[in-house]
This record gives C-alpha cells, structure tokens and sequence, in this order.
C-alpha cells in the first residue's frame, strides 16, 4: 500500500472513530435536522459541559460537525449530512443480523 493509500485509510479510520461512541452517535442524530446549542445538547445527553464538549470537540476535529459561534453560544450543525447514510447501511447491516440469528433459531 503506497503512503498517499494509507493516508486515506487512515482519514477514514479517523472518521469512523470519531463516530465510534454512543454519546457521538446520539448527537449526530440530535443534530441531523437542525442545529444545536451546547446547552441544548447538554440537556438532551444528561451529562456535564465539559463531556459534551469533549465530544463536540472528536466529531469538530473529524469534520462531522461544524460550529457557529453566535455570543456566548456555540451551535452544532452536520458539516456533511451525508454521513446519515452510513446511518443508514449500519441499519440495514443490524436488520441483516437479526434476520441470520432469528433464521438460525427456526432451523435448530
């Protein structure tokens, strides 16, 4: 694999991480309609600022989300909405699962 392949092996993975944690998954889809302040987030997740935060900071630094500083609020938004796709086939890939599992259950 030459280097410019790896690197883009390596900027998916980085990608796919940052997605990698219910927390996050919860506040693309909080954020998938409209965007959202911090302390609307905060609220939704149930957790302190500064873990929020965190998070928003993974998902900014990945480029899954943007913000807009507007006063003393920062608000969220997708920077590609597309990524609801892969939402989308990671669905389809449980629904897959448990149809091989409940068929698997028939047949014993």
């Amino acid at each position: 694999m030459n280097a410019r392949t790896q690197a883009r092996y390596q900027a998916r993975a980085k990608v796919i991480k940052a997605l990698a944690h219910p927390t996050r998954l919860f506040i693309v889809d909080q954020i998938a309609d409209t965007e959202k302040c911090v302390c609307e987030l905060r609220d939704l997740i149930g957790a302190d600022m500064s873990t929020v935060s965190k998070h928003l900071s993974v998902l900014k630094d990945a480029g899954v989300v943007s913000d807009d500083k507007r006063g003393l609020q920062v608000y969220y938004r997708l920077r590609v909405p597309c990524i609801l796709n892969l939402f989308g086939c990671i669905e389809g890939v449980l629904r897959a699962n448990a149809e091989a599992q409940a068929d698997a259950m028939h047949s014993n």
